[in-house]
């Protein structure tokens, strides 16, 4: 016989997680639904926005080609068009980039659907005050992970695709790039670069559960740059320039989240006080 709650406005743990498999459901639909329109936008999706930056004309090429132009610098910006090809080498390896290229391309868009099924599940547990501090977190952390989106994919990914695909070890070596491994490049950019700029947002809660604070992050600052630096060689070519380029935005978002640690410890504190009384 099951247990009678005390209070009948609690849910029990079975109801928690089929209330999570509905939220679940529910990102999942609308990430297919998403994934399908977009599967049908195969012409814009590919030429437009995945092979945007193996052309010349992109904005950021361009934009580093004026620049090396008026300190007067030779720059492979300013070249007619990359150096290499890419190419499908499997029976159904373009039909499969098409498949999860939709898929990913859902998820991006879906973001803010998803962040609030999240927000959803999790705010019946917040106190009202807490909730109605919290009212823009949906908007916050889409904004931010759109901007990481964005910095990914014109700044990230096409220093990548310019210094990796101009790269020979020999001339006798030609760079012919499989499809999947181009697009791989490109999505690990966006979707790393997306994840990194929702730092302050992971600050905030684990500043409210108590589990990092101002001193803690000011500690560790030395080796966050460490990990930053590190993550950066990961997600972009192996020059300094482009992990300085990556590294910037994400200390300044580490010091962004420093303040944020402070603000919410400071409404903690008060909050304390208030309740002392």
């Amino acid at each position: 016989m099951a247990k009678k709650l005390e209070n009948p406005d609690e849910m029990s743990f079975l109801d928690h997680l089929e209330e999570l498999r509905w939220h679940l459901i529910r990102s999942v639909v609308a990430i297919v639904l998403v994934a399908c329109a977009a599967f049908f936008m195969k012409d814009f999706i590919f030429d437009t926005v995945l092979f945007g930056p193996k052309k010349m004309d992109f904005p950021t090429y361009q934009f580093f080609c004026k620049i090396a132009t008026f300190f007067g610098i030779n720059s492979e910006f300013c070249s007619d068009s990359l150096p290499f090809t890419i190419q499908n080498r499997t029976m159904a390896g373009q039909f499969s980039a098409h498949i999860w290229t939709s898929i990913w391309a859902g998820f991006i868009i879906a973001f803010p659907y998803v962040l609030w099924e999240v927000w959803r599940f999790i705010s019946p547990g917040l106190h009202e005050n807490e909730r109605k501090h919290s009212r823009g977190f949906i908007l916050v952390a889409s904004a931010l992970f759109f901007m990481g989106v964005l910095f990914g994919y014109y700044v990230v990914a096409p220093l990548s695709i310019n210094f990796l695909g101009t790269y020979q070890v020999s001339k006798e070596v030609l760079n012919e790039i499989d499809i999947s491994s181009f697009i791989a490049t490109v999505r690990a950019s966006v979707i790393a670069c997306g994840i990194m700029f929702e730092l302050p947002i992971i600050i905030y809660f684990l500043t409210k559960v108590g589990l990092v604070t101002p001193e803690i992050l000011k500690k560790y600052r030395k080796i966050a740059l460490v990990v930053v630096l590190i993550l950066s060689a990961v997600i972009t070519p192996p020059d300094v320039a482009s992990q300085i380029v990556v590294s910037v935005p994400v200390l300044i978002l580490y010091q962004i989240s420093i303040y944020i640690s402070k603000v919410v410890l400071k409404k903690e504190a008060k909050k304390a006080k208030r309740n002392a009384k």
